[in-house]
């Protein structure tokens, strides 16, 4: 058996995991879960059930696009995004590339600049209590949400008159928070997505060369769901355990 494709993970190195979007109601009358961005992975959205719609702001500028059954959004690296839960059953099968680097602290929540660029401070705000009731953990990933939409206010004001500065400050500010944790990402990539890569074009090589190449360790895997959904930045996240 391969030690390839099979062991280090799904098709294409992604993770994937399921959305039950927040319908917490925010003060400008939307539901809906944080605004946040991921520093190095792309993200996609398959809308299983119910409506809404994400907002983004990107170097494309603010953007609001609809969801619906069937609708597949993906967006890359820096684009801020916030679901909006229209009709309170939006349901989301989420892609993500780089399979392990979310996990990993590759999301930055929007928080205000002044929390953004304090370390300790966005620590604080984004950590979540993993040992308290249901409604406590609830209760604190609203008031982590309320806080992101915050700042997700100022950035979109400041977009509108100086949208590569307000962009700038941003990705400085993220960049700074997840530096440190570089060199682990860099051991993920490796053990997953890169080991994909590498194989197909080796097994490109083989083919070439009228050769089966890894289709003689070919097999299958399955992975078994989360049994129970934990709280996520935008809704309740239901994942897989891939034993990698």
């Amino acid at each position: 058996m391969s030690d390839g494709a099979l062991d280090s993970g799904l098709p294409g190195g992604v993770a994937v995991s399921r959305l039950r979007v927040y319908d917490w109601p925010a003060s400008d009358g939307l539901r809906g879960g944080s605004p946040h961005l991921h520093t190095a992975s792309s993200e996609a959205y398959v809308v299983l059930a119910g409506r809404g719609k994400v907002q983004t702001l990107s170097s494309q500028g603010f953007a609001s696009t609809d969801l619906v059954p069937g609708t597949i959004a993906w967006f890359t690296p820096g684009t801020v995004h916030r679901l909006i839960n229209d009709d309170g059953e939006l349901d989301i099968l989420t892609v993500m590339s780089n399979a392990g680097l979310p996990e990993a602290g590759d999301a930055v929540l929007t928080f205000p600049m002044t929390v953004l660029q304090d370390p300790d401070g966005y620590a604080r705000n984004a950590a979540l209590p993993q040992t308290v009731g249901q409604s406590r953990s609830a209760d604190a990933a609203r008031v982590r949400r309320d806080l992101a939409l915050e700042g997700f206010a100022e950035l979109r004001a400041g977009a509108a008159q100086d949208l590569e500065g307000t962009l700038s400050r941003l990705y400085s500010a993220a960049a700074l928070l997840v530096g440190g944790r570089t060199a682990s990402w860099q051991r993920l990539v490796e053990s997953g997505p890169s080991v994909q890569v590498r194989e197909t074009e080796a097994q490109l090589d083989a083919l070439a060369a009228g050769l089966p190449g890894i289709m003689t360790g070919s097999g299958i895997r399955e992975a078994i769901q989360g049994a129970e959904p934990r709280y996520g930045m935008c809704g309740l996240l239901t994942t897989w355990d891939f034993g990698l």
